[in-house]
């Protein structure tokens, strides 16, 4: 009678502490599952509102160019704008692309290069510490024949490659397609993004670069005439006095004798802006990039991406 007595109690002790871990285990599945899905919403309420921060970024654009025929780093859109709430946080900065030197232009739309744009972007490069070879190898992605240049590479190099593929033989699609090329790594790419960009405005022919948003080293691969000291003058005129077209470039102590020469590459207007829109919602947070035009009754989106 005790054996059976203690038997009884043994099971009964296995059955509670199996009730117990499973319990337990239930337990622990609702609180995941409402856990996952609270990230859930909060993930999808992060992108909508990330994404409504493009748009917020677009409209502000499109506002400051219809009041004024040049854009400067002292207009609103050149601000970071914050907006908090209970529910979360919404971050959007904007820069503009049109302050850069466009890459693409290097090469000509009759397949030649474009000596002036290439000397340009030698400046930089030098400027940068970055090799000249480098030029080679990107005027050979960009143009549309199979002949290497000097230090250059063509698709016979990019085949041997693991997994292989052809040398693009066109425009640059984003800035980070330059890791594709021959001697382009992270570090470089990293070192260039500030000072380059590969989006243009289709209704230029030619890559203009705004004096009033453009970066000293940019300011100083225009030509081999301006110097740091007179790249300065024009960052010091604009942090108080825009420049409202780009003839005003002579009344820059320094630059009234090469003005002139410049009007062919330079303007007072950007056209491409790329936004970035970071959202906070609880834990979560959703990051925006695009590059947008601006322009017309419905902005253009050139690039888009989400993190």
């Amino acid at each position: 009678m005790k054996n059976q007595r203690g038997f009884a109690l043994v099971i009964t002790l296995l059955i509670t502490a199996l009730l117990v871990a499973l319990s337990v285990q239930f337990v622990d599945e609702v609180y995941v599952d409402t856990s996952v899905s609270h990230n859930y919403v909060a993930a999808q309420q992060a992108s909508i509102l990330a994404a409504s921060g493009v748009e917020g970024g677009n409209r502000l654009l499109q506002y400051t160019q219809s009041l004024q025929a040049y854009s400067s780093l002292l207009d609103p859109w050149a601000q970071p704008l914050i907006f908090e709430e209970e529910q979360g946080k919404l971050v959007i900065s904007i820069a503009e692309e049109s302050g850069k030197l466009n890459l693409n232009y290097l090469v000509g739309n009759n397949g030649t290069v474009d000596q002036r744009q290439y000397d340009m972007a030698a400046r930089l490069f030098k400027k940068l510490g970055l090799s000249q070879d480098l030029l080679d190898a990107l005027v050979d992605w960009l143009d549309v024949n199979e002949e290497p240049r000097p230090a250059g590479a063509e698709s016979a190099y990019y085949n041997r490659l693991k997994p292989p593929y052809p040398a693009k033989n066109g425009n640059l699609d984003t800035t980070e397609e330059l890791r594709l090329i021959k001697g382009f790594d992270s570090s470089i790419v990293a070192k260039l993004r500030p000072f380059v960009t590969v989006y243009a405005d289709p209704a230029s022919v030619a890559a203009m670069i705004n004096i009033n948003t453009a970066p000293k080293e940019v300011l100083t691969a225009l030509s081999d005439n301006i110097t740091d000291d007179l790249a300065t003058r024009i960052l010091d005129r604009r942090k108080t006095t825009p420049f409202k077209n780009a003839s005003e470039l002579a009344q820059v102590a320094g630059f009234e004798t090469i003005a002139q020469e410049l009007m062919l590459l330079i303007t007072a207007k950007g056209a491409v802006y790329r936004i970035q829109s970071e959202a906070f919602v609880k834990e979560t947070s959703r990051l925006v990039e695009a590059v947008v035009r601006p322009s017309g009754m419905t902005p253009t989106v050139l690039y888009w991406r989400e993190y």
